[in-house]
């Protein structure tokens, strides 16, 4: 079992940042590949980034590239989402996943989801 809790998540106007964390607990971190992904109201759950187990490859949806960074940090557990120049359309619950493969459409565990909310 792997439990997976985000934080780091709030307000901010246009433009500004924030850091959401993901922090995991349970089997070996590093065996999984940890993505991030985005419920807005109304509309279905997207994909925003993903790294992979080593840390050694990212991917993100093109809506989020330049302005989104997926890390992580395996003495602590962690994987971090820093978030610049964010737009009302990045308002959203923020979810954390563990996945056991890099291209895996199946995701092992969730965590309960940090909302963002980007207003004026």
């Amino acid at each position: 079992q792997v439990q997976l809790v985000e934080s780091g998540g709030g307000s901010v106007q246009p433009g500004g940042s924030l850091r959401l964390s993901c922090a995991a607990s349970g089997r070996t971190f590093s065996d999984y590949t940890m993505n991030w992904f985005r419920q807005a109201p109304g509309k279905e759950r997207e994909f925003v980034a993903r790294i992979s187990g080593s840390g050694g490859r990212t991917t993100y949806t093109d809506s989020v590239k330049g302005r989104f960074t997926i890390s992580r940090d395996h003495a602590k557990n962690t994987v971090s989402l820093q978030m610049h120049s964010l737009k009302p359309e990045d308002t959203a619950v923020y979810y954390c996943a563990a996945s056991g493969t890099y291209y895996s459409i199946e995701f092992d565990y969730w965590g309960q989801g940090t909302q963002v909310t980007v207003s004026s």
